[in-house]
């Protein structure tokens, strides 16, 4: 049987890898010989694993983790083309919201603040006392999108059981969302019937950080953005040009910071505006 299979220095060779490659990836699991001396600890392949290890050192080039790298030469054929699709795409929105990021910093170091947030115009509304149904979590930046979305459609079904909804959803910020902090933040759907609420959120348990309670009346410092400002960076743009705005107004901060969204978001286009980012005032 040895007689077929190749020293780890020939296939090396054919494999156009070095042999410290072909151990790492020995280690790391990608590629196990095909035998291994047991009292030698030579390492031997057959010739038709050195397509898997050209493909291994070719993932590798793509920054691939090593789980994905597992999924793709597991599979075959399509699948295995389309799990490589799926992770450069998700390679690709990484780098994008980088590039924008960038920019974004580009922007603040060069000087350039006041004209980013010259292109948000700042007004304050006055908003009654409401009763609202909430979900918290702790939660860091990548997952906050999808976080809100999912909870806030949880809420908004459950207003059905609870007078209906009665305003426009929010997003509370209790502390900093971040890629080093997790919050919270809690998604918030106003209702119109207290008892019926409170009998909600005593069938909900804890399970999610549900709760039934009242937001105070506030005067609000808010600035209006589309939909495609709501990504991150440029909604942190729209949150500096509000506080800029209540310095240069001699406004003090009265409570956390929070995001309203008053639109529908599937139905709006990338320039409609969907969302007023928030700050209470006095």
């Amino acid at each position: 049987m040895r007689r077929e299979l190749l020293t780890i220095g020939a296939f090396a060779a054919r494999a156009r890898l070095s042999a410290k490659a072909l151990r790492l990836y020995d280690r790391l699991g990608l590629l196990t010989p095909a035998y291994v001396d047991e009292v030698s600890g030579y390492r031997y392949y057959r010739a038709d694993q050195v397509e898997r290890a050209r493909l291994v050192a070719l993932l590798r080039q793509l920054d691939m983790p090593l789980a994905r790298i597992a999924e793709v030469t597991g599979a075959e054929g399509v699948e295995a083309a389309d799990r490589l699709a799926a992770y450069w795409a998700d390679v690709e929105a990484r780098v994008a919201g980088q590039r924008t990021l960038a920019e974004y910093l580009r922007g603040r170091l060069s000087g350039r603040s006041c004209e980013m947030y010259e292109k948000f115009v700042v007004e304050t509304v006055d908003v009654p006392e409401r009763l609202v149904i909430t979900e918290t979590r702790h939660t860091l930046a990548d997952e906050l999108p999808a976080w809100i979305g999912a909870s806030l459609g949880r809420l908004e079904g459950a207003a059905k059981e609870c007078g209906g909804v009665a305003g426009a959803p929010f997003v509370v910020y209790h502390s900093e969302v971040s890629m080093e902090s997790d919050g919270p933040a809690e998604s918030c759907v106003p209702v119109a019937d207290e008892s019926a609420a409170r009998a909600w959120a005593e069938r909900q348990g804890r399970g999610r950080e549900t709760r039934v309670r009242v937001e105070p009346a506030a005067r609000l410092a808010y600035t209006r953005i589309t939909k495609a400002q709501v990504a991150h960076p440029q909604i942190l743009t729209a949150f500096e040009a509000v506080e800029q705005w209540m310095a240069a107004e001699g406004l003090e901060m009265a409570g956390p910071c929070r995001e309203i969204y008053f639109a529908d978001w599937d139905a709006a286009g990338a320039e409609d505006p969907v969302c007023d980012v928030a700050f209470p005032v006095r």
